[in-house]
Formats: C-alpha cells, structure tokens, sequence
C-alpha cells in the first residue's frame, strides 16, 4: 500500500491565515515532518495521534541533512502513511522542495503541494504596504541574503528604482546588507521596512533607509527586509520630499536614483 506526501505551506505564524486544506491535513496526517519557523500555534493544530518528527535547524544546526530529510518522506509515505511536510511559509520559496519533489518523483511516491502565505507578503501586509504599488515599482524581487561563495549571484542588472526588494533571513547584522545593496547602485536614502515574527503576537515593524539600516538593532528571527520606494512610511510625502530636490521640471519621478 502506498501512501502520500503533502508539502504544506506553514504561512507566517497565525494559524487563522493558514489554507483550509492545510488545517484538515494538520488534523488527519499520520506523520508529520516539521520545520523551527512553524509556530507553536500551528503546531497545536497537528492529530495528538500524528508521529512528529522534527527536522528543523538551530542555530544554524541542521538536525537532519537534506537527504535524510527525503528519505524519510519516501519511508513513511512506502508504509501507506499520509505524510505532511511542514514549511513554515510557503513550501516553495526558500523552502528546498524542488529537492523533495525531485527524490518523490524518482521513488514513485503521490505527492502534492499546499502552498501558504510567504513571509514576504505577511511582512508587507504587517507594514500595510503594497509591493506592487503601481506609483511607485514595478517589480518584486524575493532574495535571501548569502555571506557565503555565491554572495554577488543576484542579478543586479535587473535592479531598477522600480524595484521592490523582499530579503528572506537577512541575517543578524542589516549593516551588511545595506553596504552590500549601496555597493551595487542602489541609493542610500531608499526607504527599508523590517519586520519580525510577522503575523504574531511579538510582531515588531521599524522602519528605516539603507543610510540608517546600519544602526539598527537586530530584531527576533524570523524577520524579513523590504527595500524599496514602496517601503516608505509616509508614501505621499517621501514622494513629494523627493519631487522637492529636483530643480529641473522636466525630470520625472521615475528618473530619480532611489
């Protein structure tokens, strides 16, 4: 007998904000697989009858390598189980399911996916800002922050002033990321917002520039950065202080540097 591995997006912490599919396959899974960033809330939410196995990371331990991690899937799901992989956001951003889905399609396992609300758009809702405001961007960029080899593999070039920035895990210290994003063109007044533990009840929103993002304080993980014009306070009067520097009026908005 086979079972069947679902890949659940956890979202951002409220257990109100998670998918109805998610909560009833919470409620009747067998086994469930579970990341650190799910929250204690959603995690309530899980059959007392459920075996859970946590294989999550601390402190940037990993309990479990990433195969093993698949692995167990293909295990539990060979045994007739109902497996649920839980993601804290969405399974599918920053998430390694193309890894799982890859080792479930080699082994013959029925799987399917459930997304959940990602960080970036709870962040955004926490602040009440629009990514996409049609004013102001015309793009959004979901990135994490690498300090490692592969630190410059952001696609720069497509960095324009229209660009909303969302930064996953963005690290302890924001000063890096500043001097990282002013290194590659983007101006030191543009406007950042960070948000931690959006959605719950320890939810802290600062705001800020790349100028001042050095100064700050590190917020509680999980926090996300948002950089761009949309991530200004007051979006109407940052828009006219910026009108107020240019002397020339034939230069529009949108030629500005941030």
């Amino acid at each position: 007998m086979s079972g069947k591995v679902y890949l659940v997006g956890a979202g951002p912490g409220d257990p109100e904000l998670l998918t109805l599919k998610a909560a009833g396959l919470l409620a009747r899974a067998e086994v469930v697989l579970c990341d650190s960033l799910v929250s204690r809330e959603v995690m309530a939410l899980i059959s007392q009858d459920a075996l859970l196995v946590d294989v999550g990371k601390r402190a940037g331990r990993k309990l479990l390598t990433q195969d093993e991690i698949n692995s167990l899937l293909v295990n539990y799901a060979r045994q007739g189980k109902a497996v649920v992989r839980l993601k804290g956001g969405d399974p599918l951003l920053f998430g390694r399911a193309g890894e799982e889905m890859e080792a479930l399609r080699r082994a013959g396992v029925e799987f399917e996916v459930v997304p959940g609300i990602t960080a970036a758009v709870a962040a955004a809702a926490a602040a009440r800002i629009s990514l996409t405001d049609r004013r102001v961007a015309s793009q959004v960029v979901f990135t994490t922050f690498s300090r490692g080899e592969q630190a410059n593999c952001l696609n720069w070039a497509a960095i324009t002033p229209e660009t909303t920035i969302a930064i996953y895990m963005p690290g302890p210290h924001y000063g890096e990321v500043a001097v990282r994003l002013i290194e590659n063109g983007i101006a030191s007044g543009t406007p950042c917002v960070i948000v931690s533990r959006a959605t719950c009840a320890e939810q802290q929103v600062r705001w800020s520039n790349l100028a001042a993002l050095s100064d700050e304080d590190q917020l509680p993980a999980p926090s996300l950065l948002l950089v761009g014009r949309v991530a200004a306070q007051d979006l109407e009067q940052w828009r006219e202080r910026v009108r107020a520097t240019v002397f020339s009026p034939e230069k529009e908005f949108r030629d500005l540097p941030i």
